[in-house]
C-alpha cells in the first residue's frame, strides 16, 4: 500500500482532545495518526495575535529540524474537515516513564533529578517540582529558550520507550517580547554543551538562508527579528538563563 499524502489525502476526524484550550481533534490520514487544530477554534489571546498559533507551531517544527534535536513531531498546515489548521504526526508516549514529576520535598531524588521549586498542595504538604536532569530535556529546554515557550507544560513533553523525548503544543511562542514560562528551569546558570552551541549556530546560519524564507510566511517581521537576537544573545552567554522580567517563569498549571 503507498504511503499516504499527508497534504492532499482526507483528513478524518476520529476524537476530540477535550483537555485543549483550543479545538484539537485527533484524526487520521489514511493510516497515519495526526493531531489537528483548525485555526477557527483558536481561542483569543490578549497577548498574541488572533490566528497565528497554527503558525507558530510549524515555526517552532522547522526551527526543532534546523537545531537537528527532532524535539517538534513532523508539523505542517493544510486543509481539513473545519479549515485550515495545523496537524501534527501523534506521538504515542511511554505511560511508564514522567520525565517531570511532582515528589514530596523530603522525597526528592538524589540523583538523576533536578529540583525547580518547592510549593504546598492542597493539604499543606510541601512538594517539589522535579524533571529528569537528561540530554534530551536539556535540548528540549534550550530550544524553550530560542522559541520563547510560554507554555511548557509537563504534559507537553511526550516520553518515548526509547529515551527520546518530544516537545508538542508551541501555539504560545515566537513573541517578539520576553515570555519564557517553562517548568524546565533546572539548568539555569550551567555552560552550553557543544552540541547546543552548534545547534543555535546552525539556527543563526539558517536564518540567512531558507529558514529565514519559512519563516518570513509563518511570522512577523519584528518576531523574527526578536528569535534572532535571542539565539545570539544564547551564544553569546553561553549559558542557559535565569528567569527575569515581571511575568510569572512557570506555567499554570504545571501541568
Amino acid at each position: 500500500m503507498a504511503a499516504p499524502d499527508l497534504i492532499a489525502d482526507e483528513l478524518t476526524l476520529t476524537g476530540r482532545i477535550t483537555t485543549a484550550s483550543n479545538a484539537t481533534f485527533l484524526g487520521s490520514i489514511g493510516e497515519v495518526t495526526v493531531v489537528y487544530k483548525p485555526i477557527a477554534g483558536e481561542s483569543p489571546l490578549w497577548d498574541f495575535p488572533d490566528g497565528t498559533l497554527a503558525n507558530r507551531e510549524v515555526a517552532s517544527y522547522l526551527v526543532s529540524q534546523v537545531l537537528g534535536w527532532n524535539i517538534v513531531p513532523r508539523t505542517w498546515l493544510r486543509d481539513g474537515p473545519l479549515g485550515t489548521g495545523m496537524v501534527q504526526l501523534w506521538k504515542e508516549q511511554d505511560p511508564g516513564q514522567n520525565p517531570v514529576d511532582l515528589v514530596a520535598s523530603d522525597n526528592i531524588p538524589e540523583a538523576g533529578w533536578k529540583a525547580v521549586l518547592e510549593g504546598e498542595d492542597d493539604n499543606g504538604r510541601m512538594v517539589a517540582l522535579i524533571h529528569e536532569d537528561s540530554p534530551a530535556l536539556r535540548r528540549m529546554a534550550v530550544f524553550d529558550v530560542v522559541v520563547n515557550n510560554a507554555d511548557r507544560k509537563g504534559n507537553h513533553i511526550l516520553a518515548m520507550a526509547d529515551g527520546h523525548r518530544h516537545g508538542v503544543d508551541h501555539g504560545l511562542t515566537f513573541n517578539s517580547e520576553h515570555k519564557l514560562r517553562t517548568v524546565l528551569w533546572g539548568w539555569l546558570g550551567d555552560s552550553l554543551a557543544s552540541e547546543e552551541r552548534e545547534g543555535i549556530e546552525r539556527v543563526i546560519e539558517g536564518l540567512q538562508g531558507d529558514l529565514g524564507r519559512d519563516l518570513a510566511e509563518l511570522l512577523a517581521a519584528e518576531e523574527i527579528a526578536a528569535f534572532h537576537a535571542r539565539c545570539s544573545v544564547l551564544r553569546s552567554a553561553g549559558r542557559l538563563p535565569a528567569p527575569h522580567g515581571g511575568m510569572p517563569s512557570v506555567p499554570w498549571p504545571l501541568f
